[in-house]
């Protein structure tokens, strides 16, 4: 395979981004864009889909476009591409956020296989879940796989009801901003057929009630389910930077797609947590209860789900002619 082409087919890189595509995003925004250029791909940020109220500063549009990035190097790696990263490489156009310069790998390794295949099985999971198993394992894996520049922390029991606390009163403070409770009605519209936050991606009350960290979202038309976790018993990561420059920021949401699809990997179910690092009250809470001085960055709830159990359903995407041009 090493005597391939100089640069992969468009089909291969098409297939790459639908397959990337699936990255988290807040609300589903899909803040991204890409741009293949021979042996070279090159992303861009899409500042037309901020999400306004809740990241003025478009810090977790960076986040989302770091997981992207990931999830693009994954989608390449089991393609048979490797990719060197170039962060900000056109210090003129700070939407420039990567250059991906790819090079023929030998035959991809089940390692590679897998961690594609826990892109298309990833969901974002807002049910309560059980306690994790072999979790000292996994926490091991998940600490050998991120760089030094992202800081994992686990919420410790004893921290649970403060943290839970702290949760419900961000969520109090945001239900009075009637700005940010008309952007989050207009992100999960039933009529936005490829992006947004769909009621089957969503809770009804009584299944809101039995997770203790969580955003609010309007509920949805479902109810009774997970009945079996009275409530939830996941394990709550923090991810958080040294510092909060744009660099950080973008590496911390690679960090975040490297642990998604690890536990996914591991057969256990995630829900990707931004609203207590979207106010700096709660973010000082959480950088106090995990005893670190980094900048918090997001939230990873972490458990099992019932073996048995229909699966939550993909929320939609954007076509990829919308988030992919090719050049030359």
């Amino acid at each position: 395979m090493t005597n391939g082409p100089a640069f992969p087919e468009r089909e291969v890189v098409h297939d790459a981004v639908m397959l990337a595509s699936r990255a988290p995003s807040l609300h589903n925004s899909q803040p991204w864009r890409w741009v293949a250029d021979g042996a070279a791909m090159h992303l861009f940020a899409d500042r037309t889909r901020l999400v306004q109220i809740a990241d003025p500063s478009g810090r977790e549009l960076l986040l989302s476009c770091g997981a992207m990035l990931d999830h693009l190097r994954v989608a390449m790696a089991a393609a048979g591409w490797g990719a060197h990263t170039r962060r900000f490489p056109d210090g003129d156009d700070v939407d420039h956020l990567a250059t991906l310069d790819l090079v023929r790998i030998p035959e991809p390794s089940e390692l590679q296989r897998r961690q594609a295949d826990a892109i298309l099985r990833r969901r974002t999971d807002r049910l309560p879940f059980a306690a994790p198993v072999k979790w000292a394992d996994l926490e091991s894996r998940l600490r050998s796989a991120i760089t030094d520049d992202v800081i994992i922390d686990v919420v410790p029991d004893d921290a649970r009801p403060q943290l839970a606390e702290a949760s419900r009163l961000t969520e109090a403070l945001r239900g009075q901003d009637p700005t940010y409770q008309s952007e989050l009605r207009w992100w999960t519209s039933p009529f936005e057929p490829d992006q947004g936050v769909p009621p089957s991606s969503r809770v009804a009350a009584s299944e809101r009630g039995r997770v203790d960290v969580a955003r609010s979202f309007p509920t949805a038309g479902y109810g009774g389910r997970r009945q079996q976790i009275a409530e939830d018993h996941s394990t709550i990561l923090v991810l958080s930077t040294r510092a909060d420059d744009p660099g950080d920021v973008l590496c911390c949401g690679e960090a975040l797609s490297t642990v998604l699809l690890e536990c996914t990997s591991a057969g256990l179910a995630t829900c990707t947590l931004t609203h207590m690092t979207e106010i700096a009250p709660s973010r000082e809470i959480i950088r106090d209860l995990v005893g670190q001085r980094g900048m918090p960055q997001l939230l990873i709830r972490v458990g099992r789900k019932p073996a048995v159990e229909q699966h939550v359903p993909a929320t939609p995407r954007r076509p990829v002619s919308q988030v992919l041009e090719f050049r030359s």
